[in-house]
Order: C-alpha cells, then structure tokens, then sequence
C-alpha cells in the first residue's frame, strides 16, 4: 500500500515541478508546437500531466541561451550595418561638395561690365582674365541691301538671268517672260545655289520693289549682282540697279585700349581673351573684367552643410543617453572614429600655400557640438580682396578640399574600410543564420527525443495505475471476506 500511493505523490510532485518552470521566449526554432501533440495529449490523459506544456518548457529552456546570443548578435550586426551605411550616406554629401569645391569651374566664372551700357553686352567664358579697358566703338557691322525701282505689282521685267554673287559664290537665276518681281523674288529665296541673300518684295506708294539682303554683315558678305549677255533690256536695268547698295557692307570698328580691331560682326569675340563684346550703337566705355565670386562663396557654403550633416551623423551614432541608458549604434567603434579623426586633423592643418593659411583664417570655425560656423562677412571680405588665395586654400595640391576629397572618396570607395566592414559584418550575418539553422534542428531532435521519453513514461505511469487500481479492488475484496468472518 505504501508503495502504490508512493508511486501517486511522486507523479503529482512531477507535475507540480515542470508547471512551475518558466517558457523563454524564442526568435528561432517554433518549439511551442511540439510535434506529435495529439498523441501527447492522449498520453496525458493517463498520466494526469500537461506533456505538451512540459515540453515546451523543457525545450525553450535549453535553447534559451544559444537563442539569445544568436539574436543579440544579429541585431547588434544589423545596428552596425544600419549606421555605417548612415555614415555613407552622410560621407557622400561631404563628398559632392567637395567635388564643388575642387572644381575648377567655380573659380572661372567671370563678370564682365560696361560703364555706358547702351553701348552693348558683354558675356565672358572661363579662360577671361580681370582687368580694365577702354573701348571706343566708331562703326558698327551692316549687311549690304539694295533695292530695285519700283514699278506696278503685276508688271514683268523681261527674260534672261540674274547673276547674284556673294563672297566668290554665284547663284544663276532665270527670268521668264511672264515673271514679276514677286515672282523673281521667290525664285531667288529659293534657290538651293543660293550663296548668301535675301529677296524681298516692299509695295511702296509708288509700286512695288524687289530689295535684296545680305543674310551676313560685314564687307565679306558684299553681294553683286550682273545680267547675262543675252539679258533683255529690263532685266539688264534690274541688275543694275540691284548691284548699286542703298546700305552698303561694312565691318564694327572699335579700339580696345587704343587697339584698333575690325570684325564682320558685332559680336566682337576673340579681341580679349574670353570675352564676347556685342555691340548696339557706337561710343565710347569702360569695360571692366571681374572675376565672379558668387560660385565660390555657394560652393563654401554647401561644403559647410554637408560637413554639418556628415557631423550631426556622427553626433548620433556616438550618443549615449544617461536617462534611457540608450547608445549610438557606433558609440566606441574603432572605424568611425578612425574617420572621424583623419577628417578632424585635415580640417585643423594650415595650407602654406596659400596667403589664408587655414579655414580659420577664411571664417570656418568649429562649434562645440562638432559642426562648423561660416562667419559670411569674413568669407565675402578674403574673397572681395583674394579670390586667388581662397582657390589655392581649397584646391591646391596640399589643399584642405583636395585631401578631403582624396579622404572621402577612400573611405567610401568599394574597397574602403567602410564597405569592407559592412562586408565583414554581412559575412558574421552568413554565420549567425547557419547556427540558428543549426540550433533550430537541434531543438527538433531534442523535441522528439522528449516525446519518446514521455510516451515511454505515459505507459509506465498507465501501467503503476492500472495495477493500483487491481491491488486496491483486491485488497478491499479480502477485507470485505474478513470482516464477514
């Protein structure tokens, strides 16, 4: 009897034990659903135990502790990817500016200005050079017209042919017995011999007249015109008349500094090197060459933006915060502070070559928060009265922008230390998912063996309780005969 009841506590003490244990929670393996449940359950019911509960928590306490390194260590990898990619991020803007900064353009940009500004415009191109000079402008460039004499709109000239030549280039124009000035007009325009004019037909008070244009100005691109010998009379006084300009070709004339230059045109280029005078009316001015430092100041300002960015980026990843007890996903990584202090040492060092000598000097200082302050007046003062010293400060060989720029672009590169750590970082993400593979077979294995433990078990236990049952129906049979005795 002490055996049997025995056998009974000690199931209930089982059951009490395993109820009591504590279920981790698991980003892995699914071992809340064991397999096989259906047959636990019936086992169960023999037993008088929650098998499906006891091995849910037998299987979640033995993975509990690889599960939790295996999923701390991918989020850890996963934050580190995350800010490293943030940090390019950051990095690349640097780098647009600085490719701003360094490029030669901003500092070729030129404003060139008249000081009688009815005189014309002026554009200027990148190889300009400052300076100051007197213009003054006695002939502008004409185009060549003639026109011929006027006679009614339906009159015919005669026949034979027009010769039209401009600049050693002849177009044959036939005229036909029946052909108007309208109509001869319209044959010259198109003519695909054509060397350089335009016909026109003006309905004056006094009938109409043909007036031929020289499509080009400038002496070159004088026309003559002739008729053939086997001309009639009309076409022969049409020629003539033609051929005599009532504004003839001529070429600007212009002095540059006492220079005197001509061009067939009056858009003057090639006179100064890189500047384009376009003139509208004669006179004299004072041309002034200056260069632009509106780029240059832009190209700053971007540059110490996208360094406040990059440096806000950097604020960030590096946090801790002593309230929430939350850090920077980077706070105490080797490589971001690698970058951080070789881009720190490039901004502090001083540029001999340049009579500025440092960013300081220029009006960029650092903020005790790690970003920079432009002071503007500082900035437009250097670049009013040294341009030049500015561009050497940035785009010298030693200069700030050009190491920077060499800087950044080797940390960001494909083969840089940034993207070789997320390489690395992606490869240890490889590993972790292979052992949580790994882990979640073991559990599987492990969860069977349970189930087989257990099945064993619910016979055994059915077994004891079935054979209770029999010694105790037995021994109340021989106590019932005794006490009829």
């Amino acid at each position: 009897m002490s055996t049997i009841s025995g056998v009974s506590s000690t199931s209930s003490a089982l059951s009490s034990a395993i109820s009591g244990a504590s279920s981790p929670s698991s980003t892995g393996s699914s071992s809340g659903n064991i397999s096989g449940t259906g047959l636990l359950s019936s086992l169960g019911l023999g037993t008088g135990l929650d098998v499906n509960a006891i091995i849910t928590a037998l299987v979640n306490a033995q993975e509990a502790g690889p599960q939790a390194q295996i999923t701390n260590q991918t989020n850890q990898d996963n934050n580190k990817i995350a800010g490293l990619t943030a940090l390019q991020t950051a990095l690349s803007g640097v780098q647009s500016a600085l490719n701003e900064l360094t490029s030669s353009t901003t500092y070729s940009t030129f404003n060139a200005t008249l000081s009688t500004t009815a005189l014309g415009t002026v554009s200027t191109l990148p190889d300009a050079a400052p300076g100051t000079y007197n213009l003054n402008v006695t002939q502008l460039a004409t185009a060549q017209k003639s026109a011929s004499a006027a006679q009614p709109a339906l009159a015919t000239v005669g026949t034979g042919t027009l010769n039209i030549t401009v600049a050693g280039k002849t177009v044959n124009v036939a005229v036909g017995a029946t052909d108007t000035l309208s109509a001869i007009a319209t044959s010259i325009n198109n003519s695909s011999d054509n060397p350089g004019v335009t016909a026109t037909i003006v309905a004056g008070v006094n009938g109409n007249q043909l007036v031929l244009t020289s499509k080009s100005t400038g002496t070159a691109n004088a026309f003559s015109v002739s008729a053939d010998s086997t001309s009639s009379s009309g076409v022969t006084t049409l020629a003539s008349s033609l051929n005599t300009p009532t504004t003839a070709a001529t070429d600007a004339k212009l002095t540059i500094d006492g220079i005197s230059i001509d061009s067939p045109t009056n858009s003057v280029s090639g006179a100064l090197t890189g500047v384009t005078l376009n003139l509208a009316t004669t006179g004299t001015s004072q041309l002034t060459v200056a260069q632009s430092t509106t780029p240059i100041s832009t190209a700053v300002n971007d540059f110490v933006s996208a360094y406040n960015t990059y440096a806000n980026t950097v604020s960030q990843l590096q946090s801790y915060n002593s309230t929430t007890k939350v850090a920077g996903v980077l706070l105490g990584d080797a490589t971001l502070s690698a970058v951080q202090s070789q881009i720190a040492s490039v901004l502090g060092s001083k540029v001999s070559a340049s009579s500025i000598g440092s960013l300081a000097s220029l009006g960029i200082t650092r903020n005790g928060d790690g970003t920079l302050a432009l002071n503007a007046t500082t900035l437009a003062n250097t670049l009013s009265s040294n341009p030049s010293s500015v561009q050497q400060l940035f785009t010298g060989t030693n200069g700030i922008a050009t190491r920077l720029s060499t800087l950044v672009s080797g940390f960001n590169s494909s083969s840089g230390a940034l993207q070789s750590r997320i390489g690395n970082l992606n490869k240890d993400l490889t590993g972790l998912s292979s052992q949580q593979t790994a882990l979640n077979a073991r559990m599987a294995v492990y969860q069977q063996q349970l189930v087989k433990q257990y099945t064993s078990l619910s016979s055994l236990m059915s077994s004891l309780n079935n054979t209770s049952s029999y010694l105790t129906q037995a021994m109340n049979a021989l106590t019932g005969t005794s006490n009829k005795g």
